[in-house]
């Protein structure tokens, strides 16, 4: 049995991630899913900070059997993937992240050191991402699972919510509270 990783900024988790984890789960067969909120995202910045971040992705991941949520210290997944140092696990990521890939901070050693686990949904084209595929040295340990489209965004969370919009239906009902008791995202 596998372990999973699915990093991000998570601000705020929304509905699509909580999917993502668990369409990995079950289509990978993981026995655990170790959820990586990153400190200090090195490819984009962050509203909230880390520790906020974390307590809100612990509620969005509560009811996700299996998961684990920590944070990463590491802004780059090589470097994360060498400190946390688990035995070949399975690096899970959007379509959209895999045409990205190539222009991640050594590649060819995020191979080496874990599987990519990519969810395919409607919106990346597929010629995009077989040509990333194919100029991969290691494209075997790539492999592909559906997920269900979720129409959802953390800037489309914060947008509603700076304009005092609900979020209800965006992402998880605790999110949701702690954004609010929090006063999170609200505009000045």
């Amino acid at each position: 049995m596998a372990v999973g990783l699915l990093g991000g900024a998570f601000d705020p988790p929304h509905n699509g991630h909580v999917a993502l984890a668990r369409a990995a789960i079950d289509a990978l067969g993981l026995e655990r899913l170790l959820v990586l909120v990153v400190v200090d995202p090195g490819h984009k910045g962050v509203a909230t900070p880390a520790p906020t971040r974390l307590e809100l992705a612990r509620l969005a991941f509560r009811d996700v059997p299996r998961t684990e949520v920590e944070l990463d210290p590491h802004a780059r997944t090589v470097d994360s993937l060498e400190a946390l140092r688990i035995d070949d696990p399975v690096f899970v990521l959007g379509a959209d992240e895999l045409v990205d890939f190539p222009g991640w901070k050594e590649p060819e050693r995020v191979l080496e050191l874990a599987r990519l686990a990519v969810a395919q949904r409607p919106g990346v084209p597929d010629e995009r991402m077989r040509e990333t595929h194919e100029r991969l040295s290691a494209p075997g340990r790539i492999s592909y699972f559906d997920l269900s489209p979720v129409p959802v965004s953390s800037t489309l969370v914060r947008e509603r919510v700076s304009r005092g919009e609900p979020i209800d239906d965006l992402v998880p009902p605790a999110v949701a509270e702690a954004v609010a008791r929090l006063g999170l995202y609200a505009s000045d």
